[in-house]
């Protein structure tokens, strides 16, 4: 019996979910949520970053249960949290290698059957993503154009001044409206016609991705320098992540049973026999292959339930 349950409802999750069910949840709601894909999504994706992160750690977890966040508070460091897009880039493959190099990695989710996975294959997919603009290399507009911002005086901040009460004022810091937050200034006849003085701009492209025999729901498969592009750091990532797609629940039966590389197999249920969640029926030897070494196979094939 757990304290309180917020954690886990915020992730959809059960108190008793495993690592790998915690590891669905988070993904799946962190792609959702992600500022860049949902610019509304700012505080359930923070939320859902600190979900994760206490219920992904042993520890933390067990505060957590016994306590709820009270004992997190008072847990000798258990209540911070790391910024929510270092949990995102971590879990994605970014890590401490990619907040170095400055861009965040780019993630894409693709559908893949269990045949799939059980086979290998290849397709191409189209990404959209940031380069620095090659016509003006950069620059937003011809050589010796770009200007200090003159509102903001190269700041790209500016300070706004509201009188709350006879007496009583208040300064507020915003982004300049003229340069953009840039601190610089370009003039409408000499911004690149490309990129329109925006100094970057989005392309599109075909990835050729290779999914080995083998693979699992949530491998990750990953591009490197093929992500977005930023000013003096090298570009990001691009991380494929598989997404199973979920099959029909069975009932009993007696059959023959094609296998995913076209071979028949015999397999049987016993007539009225219902196979539940976390049932399973075994033949020896026609399981998955290992990825390392496709021609070795695991010993059984499991049946669950899944659903649609």
């Amino acid at each position: 019996m757990v304290k309180e349950t917020k954690y886990y409802d915020v992730l959809g999750v059960h108190p008793n979910a495993t690592d790998s069910e915690l590891k669905k949840a988070y993904r799946k709601l962190a792609l959702k949520y992600h500022p860049d894909k949902n610019p509304e999504g700012g505080e359930q994706f923070k939320l859902i970053s600190q979900a994760y992160e206490v219920l992904s750690d042993e520890k933390k977890r067990q505060l957590y249960d016994q306590g709820g966040e009270e004992a997190l508070q008072g847990g000798g460091g258990g209540g911070e949290f790391h910024n929510p897009f270092d949990v995102f880039d971590m879990f994605f493959g970014g890590g401490k290698r990619q907040r170095e190099r400055g861009v965040r990695p780019t993630v894409h989710q693709m559908k893949v059957s269990l045949e799939q996975l059980y086979n290998g294959f290849s397709k191409k997919l189209k990404i959209t993503r940031t380069v620095i603009c090659t016509d003006c290399k950069g620059l937003g507009g011809a050589a010796g154009s770009v200007q200090k911002c003159a509102d903001c005086k190269g700041k790209g901040m500016m300070i706004r001044v509201m009188q709350l009460a006879p007496g009583m004022i208040q300064q507020i810091q915003q982004p300049c409206p003229t340069c953009k937050a840039t601190g610089e200034f370009i003039p409408a006849k000499d911004r690149c016609k490309s990129c329109q003085g925006q100094k970057k701009r989005k392309v599109e492209e075909i990835l050729e991705v290779h999914v080995e025999k083998g693979m699992k729901d949530g491998d990750k498969i990953m591009f490197e320098g093929r992500g977005d592009e930023d000013h003096n750091v090298p570009p990001g990532d691009i991380v494929i992540i598989l997404d199973e797609k979920l099959v029909e629940a069975l009932c009993g039966f007696s059959r023959v049973i094609k296998t995913l590389d076209d071979r028949t197999l015999f397999f049987n249920v016993l007539p009225g026999e219902v196979i539940k969640h976390a049932d399973m029926r075994v033949i020896y030897g026609e399981g998955m292959p290992h990825r390392r070494n496709p021609q070795e196979k695991v010993c059984r094939i499991v049946w669950l339930d899944f659903i649609s």
